[in-house]
């Protein structure tokens, strides 16, 4: 039984003797023999009760020898596992020691790195201060220089005088820069400089005066009537560019053209931001066409944001007096949504798939968008009223040269390719076309639409159940170049019956000597009358309500000279009014007049907007 009891001391010392390492081997293993001793000794006593022809004398001193012998074999064991253990706490040891040696030498690396970066701070500030310094100093004698270098310049001379790139040196030159930008300037470099151009925008403002000629940039697009203006202004003298900031691949097919694209690639901010920093010293008119996206892309926004604030680098054109003009894009653009659905007896907004979306319309963020716009916009291109909230100021203009079109793109007597040939019934058989953009999107589950889809297409049915030969074309997804060849094979367009104006299917359709059914607010064309009467009196839309349609379609539908002299109307309309060529000239007068210091105000409305919301003018 001792001998058993020994056995059992040692089978549970030697699993922890054997798993123990490191300086708590000698610990461990005491404490295991010190846990094995009590139960040893009940052993050893029940042994004595139970022993028959020994004497106590002798058991107790076997007990005591096997005690002593189980002590020693822990101790062994424990001397064994120290003498294993030595070596391998030798290696953590030392490791120990080399990563606490590693973690000082980074930790001194990095002090070394953050003393020099400090350094380096400093020394940009200390430049910058110094260079503030000097350019205040020696801004009257800089400016007088310039003016006289300017007065002095021929055209024709030789070298020609490149007055902005003399002003972005010397910008640099106090900023602390190469005199000379570089394509890979740096994002630190580039907003060091704008840094400068923010704090010192009072002294940069005059010298960039002297600068100022025909340059306009257009930052965003419009569909392609930007891009067509743009083109026209080339042909007569302007510096006209255009940037196209929209990275989604699904708008592109209404886009003809662009001068600049960032959008989607790697180092898109820094590209931008590059460019927008040249483009201070190179455009004088800055054209921009996006509700509550006025701006030269999201990511370059987000990148200035923390040097120069929210839309800052908008109203840096403005410090630096360049002028900027907006294009209205509809309902919500600075109108709110209280103020807009008040706009006849049945308010549109109630049919609108956005009413309840405050992401994107609604009484705050609308108002909030128009108070940002007026105050920097210098001149607004509006088309057709709505003249509420932000919508009815002075520096709002009717102007339709801004929808402009390229009059060849869009031909009567275009030669349709095979392809988008659609053939007839017969000679009888009268087309209609209907296009929504983007169905799905301002659709409701019910099928209503603002573009009265859900008047029309039940129409049709009637119309066809009472005998008309009538088809109707929903292009959807069609390139804009591409769609064209199928409006030119419609014999009548339908518009929106509820909203109160026209879109840019109707000036397409126009352009292309079509008809087109849409109904026309009064209180917007009396508003329009108010700055152009002509445009008024000439506007060839067929005007129409739900309640009315019916009529109109029908007496279209049967009268082919109708529609043809309509169509002549529509042509000559247009190309007076939405030319490209038009455009150019209308707007070499305003942005002339703008560069020139001409508010350019618009003359006091006397239509007013039914209880629009009140704001204050900015």
């Amino acid at each position: 039984m001792i001998r058993r009891a020994k056995n059992w001391v040692l089978r549970k010392a030697r699993p922890l003797i054997q798993e123990a390492a490191g300086p708590a081997v000698e610990a461990a293993a005491r404490d295991a023999l010190q846990a094995m001793l009590p139960p040893l000794r009940q052993t050893v006593e029940e042994s004595l009760k139970q022993a028959t022809g020994d004497s106590m004398a002798s058991v107790a001193a076997a007990a005591e020898a096997s005690m002593k012998a189980a002590e020693a074999a822990a101790q062994d064991a424990v001397r064994s596992t120290q003498a294993l253990a030595q070596p391998l706490m030798e290696r953590l040891q030392a490791a120990q020691a080399e990563f606490l040696a590693g973690i000082e030498e980074a930790h001194a690396r990095q002090v070394r790195l953050l003393a020099d970066q400090g350094s380096a701070s400093m020394r940009r500030v200390e430049r910058a201060l110094h260079g503030q310094l000097a350019f205040s100093a020696g801004h009257p004698l800089l400016l007088e220089q310039l003016t006289r270098a300017q007065e002095q310049f021929r055209p024709g001379m030789r070298p020609a005088l490149d007055l902005p790139a003399r002003v972005r040196a010397e910008v640099r030159k106090y900023a602390g820069l190469p005199l000379q930008p570089r394509e890979d300037d740096s994002e630190e470099d580039l907003l060091a400089e704008l840094r400068f151009l923010w704090t010192n925008s009072v002294l940069v403002r005059p010298l960039l005066a002297l600068c100022a000629g025909k340059r306009v940039l257009y930052s965003g697009q419009c569909y392609y009537n930007l891009w067509y203006l743009s083109r026209a202004l080339r042909a007569r003298g302007w510096k006209a560019d255009l940037l196209n900031w929209d990275g989604d691949p699904a708008t592109q097919i209404y886009y003809h053209g662009e001068d600049f694209r960032f959008a989607g690639q790697p180092d898109e901010a820094l590209q931008t931001l590059r460019f927008y920093v040249a483009s201070l010293y190179g455009y004088d008119v800055f054209h921009f066409s996006n509700a509550h996206g006025m701006t030269f892309g999201w990511p370059m926004a987000a990148l200035v944001a923390p040097l120069l604030g929210d839309h800052g680098e908008i109203h840096l054109l403005k410090a630096l007096g360049k002028k900027v003009a907006y294009t209205n894009n509809g309902c919500l653009d600075g109108v709110s949504q209280t103020s807009f659905s008040r706009w006849g007896a049945e308010p549109v907004c109630a049919i609108c798939r956005w009413r309840d979306e405050p992401s994107v319309c609604s009484d705050e963020r609308n108002l909030r968008w128009g108070s940002l716009r007026n105050s920097v916009a210098d001149y607004q291109c509006l088309l057709g009223g709505n003249r509420a909230d932000y919508n009815d100021d002075p520096r709002v203009h009717e102007a339709p040269w801004v929808y402009c079109m390229d009059s060849e793109v869009w031909r009567p007597d275009l030669d349709i390719p095979e392809r988008f040939r659609i053939p007839r019934r017969s000679e009888r058989t009268l087309l209609l076309y209907h296009a929504v953009g983007h169905r799905g999107d301002r659709t409701l589950e019910d099928g209503v639409n603002i573009k009265s889809s859900h008047t029309y297409l039940p129409l049709i049915d009637k119309l066809k159940g009472q005998g008309w030969d009538i088809e109707l074309l929903e292009p959807e997804g069609v390139p804009n170049r591409d769609v064209r060849y199928l409006q030119l094979q419609a014999d009548v367009f339908l518009e929106m019956l509820t909203y109160g104006w026209f879109g840019a299917n109707a000036r397409e359709a126009m352009m292309l000597g079509k008809p087109v059914i849409c109904y026309i607010r009064p209180e917007w064309l009396d508003s329009l009358r108010e700055e152009l009467p002509e445009y008024a009196r000439d506007l060839p839309i067929v005007s129409a309500t739900p309640d009315t349609v019916e009529d109109v379609l029908v007496d279209l539908l049967s009268n082919p000279a109708k529609r043809a002299e309509i169509g002549r109307r529509g042509r000559e309309f247009m190309l007076h009014w939405h030319s490209s060529e038009a455009a150019a000239r209308e707007f070499d007068r305003i942005y002339s007049g703008l560069i020139a210091g001409s508010p350019l105000l618009r003359p006091p409305r006397l239509v007013p907007a039914p209880g629009a919301i009140r704001v204050l003018r900015t």
